[in-house]
């Protein structure tokens, strides 16, 4: 951990209580009810840090957490809070990282890097994606062109304002929520959706 991430670690509860102080409307996106998604969200797939190819069909009948993630940013202590969620619900709940450097040069660590970073310094044990784009252009990831894509999820054109943004899947593959960084993964708001 280098003395920027320290630092940052140790200002992120502070950062917390901020944005707690200043929730906006559009901080929780809530799907409309019966909007089913035109493509199925159990037929995309990912590309795991280690390479490894991973269908999102062997998802089925279990909720889902993506959450775009970096490794240098105010909000990397939630790595955290993602675990602890992981292990809490790990009966229904599968809770994916999507490494990204779309905010601020914010994940400067290769796959390998990031892997070791996240296990080393908060026993990250959640999958996660190989490091990619999130945020709208040519090469965003798939998975983040169905997140933000209404024609493909149904209802949401959300995409991620910053790192540490998340999106909640239900059993049958629909789009729940959408919850901003300044949201924990340990929200009551978000935990009484699982």
């Amino acid at each position: 951990m280098t003395l920027r991430q320290f630092f940052l670690k140790a200002a992120y509860p502070l950062l917390m209580l901020a944005g707690k102080k200043r929730k906006h409307m559009d901080s929780i996106l809530f799907a409309p009810d019966g909007r089913k998604p035109p493509v199925p969200f159990h037929s995309l797939v990912m590309t795991a840090n280690n390479g490894k190819a991973i269908p999102f069909d062997s998802f089925k009948g279990k909720k889902v957490l993506i959450c775009n993630t970096a490794s240098d940013c105010g909000y990397t202590a939630q790595y955290a809070d993602l675990e602890k969620l992981y292990r809490q619900y790990a009966r229904q709940l599968v809770v994916i990282g999507f490494p990204a450097n779309d905010f601020k040069g914010q994940e400067p660590l290769d796959d390998a890097g990031i892997a070791q970073f996240c296990q080393r310094n908060f026993g990250v044990s959640f999958l996660l994606s190989q490091k990619s784009q999130v945020v709208h252009g040519a090469s965003q990831h798939p998975v983040f062109n169905w997140l933000t894509n209404p024609a493909k999820n149904g209802w949401c054109k959300q995409e991620p304002t910053w790192n540490f943004c998340k999106y909640l899947i239900n059993e049958e593959g629909l789009l729940q929520a959408f919850f901003v960084q300044n949201i924990s993964p340990l929200d009551k708001q978000l935990t009484d959706m699982l």
